[in-house]
């Protein structure tokens, strides 16, 4: 398993700005872009590059808090 796999990120739909928005908030704020499909590759990119940069400067990764469906009440 890749050190990036232990964090959720997704790709979704935003009214508000008209484009599609890529998420990992356990690592960046997000990144946007027209195709999904595109935007969930490069959103992968990005997470792969922010891990890296943590090891380069033997920071710790923070600890995965997004779960989805963690509870169902």
């Amino acid at each position: 398993m890749k050190a990036s796999d232990q964090y959720h990120k997704w790709v979704e739909w935003s009214d508000e700005d008209q484009i599609y928005i890529g998420k990992c908030p356990d690592l960046i704020t997000g990144i946007h872009g027209d195709d999904p499909v595109k935007l969930y590759s490069e959103l992968c990119e990005v997470i792969d590059d922010v891990i890296h940069h943590f090891a380069s400067e033997g920071r710790l990764l923070p600890r995965p808090r997004i779960r989805p469906m963690q509870e169902v009440l």
